[in-house]
């Protein structure tokens, strides 16, 4: 048999959270030898979660995943799951939140020899922080960087900036109590940003998955 024909088959996976808009989502690629345990590390590198939590996927009314929600072994390999193209299926992290994820194989084809598995080829979003309260939680967060408290923080900085220039220009010296206003302005801030999420960048991705990092991941981190 020629070396093509022996190639392991790939398949590709498009994973969105549900319940958010704009859609936060990831497009993955993965060996169909690959384990429910092992592609729930990898989603968990991908979307940027800490595995810290119990997972689930259904598939066909049936339940693979952490022991202690009574479901089947996810040391199943994708290949014995008779995934179509098109099949979709859900997957479930952190059930008292909780944050549900839809799974659609898009494609399956031969390994790029050039090309390591897995791999993230391209997504969207900021991944929702640990424990914020899911979907719900993340919304309410997200919307307090447009809040009114928000807009009077960033007018206090830009205020502070105007005034540190005029005392220099007169040789006037700044105020302390000014300092530690504008010091706990940025400190609220700060904390507002990270309720964003953190960041999606493929190649951190990518560089995570190439270091193997999903392999600790498919396992509860306590």
């Amino acid at each position: 048999m020629s070396g093509a024909s022996q190639s392991p088959k790939i398949l590709q996976f498009k994973v969105w959270l549900l319940g958010i808009s704009p859609m936060i989502w990831r497009r993955v690629q993965v060996p169909a030898s690959m384990t429910l345990r092992k592609l729930h590390g990898v989603i968990q590198v991908a979307v940027g979660c800490e595995g810290i939590h119990l997972f689930q996927f259904t598939l066909r009314a049936r339940r693979f995943g952490s022991p202690e929600l009574a479901a089947r072994s996810p040391d199943v390999p994708l290949s014995e799951l008779r995934l179509r193209q098109g099949t979709r299926f859900r997957y479930e992290y952190d059930l008292n939140g909780p944050w549900k994820h839809e799974v659609r194989l898009e494609s399956r084809h031969e390994a790029d020899p050039g090309s390591s598995y897995p791999i993230c080829l391209d997504g969207d979003g900021s991944c929702p922080p640990e424990d914020c309260g899911g979907v719900s939680g993340f919304l309410a967060r997200r919307e307090a960087w447009t809040a009114p408290e928000t807009r009077d923080d960033f007018a206090a900085l830009a205020n502070f900036v105007d005034q540190l220039a005029l005392k220099r220009s007169t040789g006037t010296s700044i105020d302390a109590e000014e300092v530690d206003d504008v010091r706990e302005a940025l400190e609220r801030l700060e904390v507002r940003q990270s309720w964003q999420g953190k960041p999606f960048s493929r190649k951190d991705v990518n560089g995570r998955l190439r270091d193997a990092e999903y392999l600790d991941l498919m396992h509860q981190q306590w």
